[in-house]
């Protein structure tokens, strides 16, 4: 068996050599190094294009990780990137649809057996593998590299990465309030389901709160459920950010990096004020949310995560803190009070299809809705006076 194929069956591993690393530029933030630790110049030349089209730096870190693991796997097939054809991204595919992800070696024991449902949340750990979505981001990162290069002159004449031309037609003049048509994928692309808002149950929700250890991790999860900020958006905000008569932060957008007013609960800052009666108020300019180990040190995205996993480790959940955003923003949606489009302002999105699916009905309201129903005593039959019961019988039956 070649090494392609068994590269596309799982059988063979793609070495783990190269690296991204940050840089001191804005043009681009991270670049691609070789084996031997040499920058990758023609993948810098690209990421600098995505840098100077307004391209987030965390757009260009995750883009570079992607060439890096389309570089690694023409380094094994010893093929240059200008010789590189479809055939080789139809191996990428299988190799990532087959390959166990390394990143998921950091679940603990308490975690579950990868891709199980935790019985009382109902959420899928994350699978062993790849995601459908990975996959897809990808070919999106290979693609644009090519596409960038070709318009240059430089690379294969064709494209390695498929394309669906119908696709491209159909959302080319598409308005952001018209629903967007089915379209075939293009070929090698993964199929990924839409999935519903992950939302926590009220019942479950008051337990979780409980099991946060302090009035900081407290405060946070009243932010979180409260103001449907994102995890990036909530830690970077500072002293001056805190509107407290008008109950509202400011924080940097992720879409559109402005800074924007968002509203917050009044229990939310009633939880940060017994914070900063513990800890003091921070210094201008730094993050108000602190660490309690060790030197004082603005909070991490890890250690944001650390808080959630102790938490879950206590219940026998896997909640994570993107699930209170979409806590914040189903409760929004079906609270009767805010229309749709204000609870679109609220949450920052770009479409409001986007918002309308928290309209949907949870699975676990179902539940008790149905057991409500269940228990209900059943409805007694009951006939007019003046019949006789040996002729109701005879008709209806005993």
């Amino acid at each position: 068996m070649d090494l392609r194929r068994q590269l596309m069956e799982g059988r063979a591993s793609v070495p783990r050599v190269g690296s991204v690393i940050k840089v001191e530029r804005v043009h681009p933030p991270f670049v691609v190094l070789d084996p031997a630790g040499v920058e990758i110049v023609d993948v810098t030349e690209y990421l600098r294009d995505l840098a100077l089209g307004d391209g987030s730096p965390l757009t260009g870190r995750s883009y570079a990780f992607g060439l890096l693991r389309w570089f690694r796997l023409l380094w094994l097939l010893g093929l240059a990137w200008e010789k590189a054809t479809e055939a080789e991204v139809a191996v990428l595919v299988g190799w990532l649809r087959t390959a166990p992800n390394p990143q998921r070696r950091r679940n603990t024991p308490t975690t579950g057996r990868p891709g199980a449902i935790n019985p009382r949340t109902g959420k899928p750990t994350l699978a062993a593998g790849y995601a459908r979505t990975t996959i897809n981001h990808a070919l999106s990162s290979v693609s644009g590299f090519y596409e960038y290069h070709g318009h240059h002159g430089r690379g294969p004449v064709v494209n390695p990465v498929p394309s669906s031309p119908q696709r491209r037609r159909a959302l080319a003049h598409l308005s952001p309030l018209e629903p967007k048509p089915v379209v075939g994928r293009a070929r090698l692309r993964q199929r990924v389901a839409l999935r519903p808002p992950r939302a926590i149950p009220d019942r479950l929700w008051q337990e979780l709160f409980d099991a946060m250890g302090c009035e900081r991790d407290r405060a946070l999860l009243e932010f979180f459920v409260s103001s449907g900020a994102r995890a990036a958006e909530l830690l970077g905000v500072t002293p001056e950010d805190l509107d407290w008569a008008g109950r509202q932060i400011y924080v940097v957008s992720k879409g559109t990096r402005v800074r924007e007013a968002i509203p917050a609960s009044p229990q939310a800052f009633v939880r940060l004020a017994l914070y900063f009666d513990e800890i003091g108020t921070p210094a201008p300019g730094e993050s108000i949310w602190r660490t309690r180990r060790g030197e004082d040190r603005p909070l991490t995205y890890w250690a944001l995560r650390r808080i959630l996993q102790r938490a879950n480790a206590v219940l026998g959940t896997n909640w994570t803190w993107h699930d209170a955003r979409h806590t914040a923003a189903t409760r929004m949606a079906n609270s009767g009070t805010l229309t749709l489009a204000e609870v679109q302002a609220i949450l920052r999105h770009a479409n409001i299809q986007t918002t309308s699916r928290y309209l949907s009905v949870g699975v676990e309201e179902l539940f008790d809705k149905l057991t409500e129903h269940y228990s209900r005593p059943k409805p007694q039959t009951h006939f007019p006076t003046g019949y006789a019961a040996a002729d109701i019988e005879a008709v209806f039956g005993a």
